[in-house]
């Protein structure tokens, strides 16, 4: 904050800040068929299904209103077209940032989780414990993840200072933002939901980071998915 002196009376002082808020709308992409078979799909560019279409235009529509001047989202096709068709919605073209691809979830990746429990259970231990270091034998770990996405994120924050832009990404990469946000650990359990299409804002000041809302769906039809483990 600063002092400022109204013209005429000097002995009155009003704070401003010294920066405004970046505030950051994120969006999980649309429903795919993978997702509703609880399929693994890491880093398999599976498209999104008619479910998840009518999402990412629903997506979109709530969105005109809110003031973005920048789209960003992962390369990966399911989270590319949901950006796409909410661009349209906003007269904006997304810009990729394969930085906030979904985690590789490496041997599990194409599975069920039920297939992935049962062929790799070992594995899925040390996954479903949230074991910060498992890498799904050279897949990547919630470690590398959190670097690689917080790393991006403060980027466009500080890109777009005291403005409102939008990234459209994945579960898992909001897992971890959630986490950084909040100043929660990584091995922590989900006590918050990533529903498909759902909406999320943050902000930062200052270096500051706050959650204003999460898990949005008021824009979507009754019942969208979240159907990533704890």
């Amino acid at each position: 904050m600063r002092p400022i002196y109204s013209e005429g009376h000097s002995s009155k002082m009003v704070e401003i800040p010294t920066s405004q808020p970046t505030r950051i709308c994120l969006v999980r992409h649309g429903e795919t068929e993978w997702n509703a078979e609880r399929r693994i799909q890491g880093q398999i560019d599976i498209g999104l299904n008619d479910t998840g279409k009518r999402q990412a235009v629903a997506a979109g529509r709530w969105l005109r209103s809110a003031g973005i001047v920048a789209l960003y989202s992962s390369d990966l096709k399911r989270a590319w077209t949901t950006a796409q068709s909410i661009g349209t919605e906003l007269g904006l073209a997304p810009t990729p940032v394969p930085e906030m691809r979904e985690r590789r979830y490496g041997v599990f990746e194409g599975l069920t989780y039920d297939e992935a429990k049962a062929n790799h259970p070992d594995g899925y231990a040390a996954f479903e414990g949230r074991n910060a270091e498992y890498d799904f034998e050279n897949g990547e770990s919630l470690r590398a993840m959190f670097d690689r996405v917080t790393g991006k994120l403060k980027e466009l924050a500080a890109r777009h200072a005291g403005e409102t832009i939008a990234i459209v990404l994945h579960g898992g990469v909001l897992d971890i933002i959630n986490r950084f946000v909040r100043g929660n650990s990584l091995e922590t359990p989900r006590d918050f939901l990533i529903p498909n299409a759902g909406i999320n804002w943050i902000a930062t000041v200052d270096g500051q980071w706050t959650l204003k809302t999460w898990g949005e769906t008021d824009h979507l039809e009754p019942g969208a998915l979240d159907e990533l483990p704890a």
